[in-house]
């Protein structure tokens, strides 16, 4: 499973880690093709993960920045799809939560996502205010939960079941209140193939970053892992010499 963020028009390698510009952006969806990965949602992998076969590779998108949608038309062009994970209470304006040195402007508005969405594309819950999750109580945990998907089914008419967790923040007590609220799978940020705790609410992602070539790309789909500079593939080599 991959996450992404944000994807710039330009060329060049963007200032903000968790973005990536166009171009790179279309070669790594070129390169899954070319290599024969099939590319469902997030929540038909949690419906079915046994049943899939061969080379699958789940794309994320968090926030939803409106930059998203020249993203969205590459993946339309090529049969693939995606899911997206949308903050409910800044739809259609500029993120409510602290710059970190994120894109400006606002997030897809409603006519957007259901274009999107009847497009093919996933869309998922990521709170209503992008809020760290295990720092909240009770009540306003069940609150994000509940009516940011509420929001979302209202303005999709589709059900929604698929939700990640800002900042990768979570615990056992979040796992739950998701899985309480209706959800049928959660992602982390934890690196990782995305099936590794055979837990829906647990699931693993590889961040795809700005600097990240397409051989680094092709790595990390390889290895289900970040660490993929070349010494850590000869440390990892060398490991599996001395297991054999």
């Amino acid at each position: 499973m991959l996450m992404y963020h944000a994807v710039t028009p330009a060329k060049a390698v963007p200032a903000w880690p968790w973005a990536v510009s166009l171009q790179r952006f279309r070669d790594q969806l070129d390169f899954l093709a070319a290599e024969g990965y099939a590319t469902p949602t997030m929540g038909e992998l949690a419906a079915a993960p046994g049943r899939l076969r061969g080379r699958t590779a789940v794309i994320t998108f968090d926030d939803g920045y409106a930059d998203n949608l020249a993203a969205c038309e590459e993946l339309q062009k090529r049969g693939m799809r995606a899911t997206w994970f949308i903050v409910s209470g800044c739809i259609g304006r500029e993120p409510g939560w602290p710059a970190d040195g994120r894109p400006g402007g606002r997030l897809l508005d409603v006519a957007e996502l259901r274009e999107m969405h009847a497009a093919g594309m996933e869309i998922g819950s990521h709170t209503v205010s992008h809020v760290r999750l295990p720092e909240i109580g009770e009540a306003c945990l069940r609150q994000e939960l509940h009516d940011s998907r509420a929001a979302l089914e209202n303005l999709l008419g589709a059900a929604v079941s698929s939700f990640a967790y800002p900042y990768g923040a979570w615990d056992e007590r979040c796992a739950d209140a998701v899985k309480q609220a209706g959800y049928a799978a959660a992602c982390t940020t934890r690196t990782g193939w995305a099936l590794r705790d055979n837990d829906p609410y647990r699931l693993r992602r590889l961040t795809v970053f700005s600097h990240d070539t397409l051989g680094s790309f092709a790595r990390k789909l390889y290895f289900g892992s970040h660490d993929v500079r070349w010494r850590d593939i000869a440390a990892y080599a060398l490991r599996h010499l001395r297991v054999s």
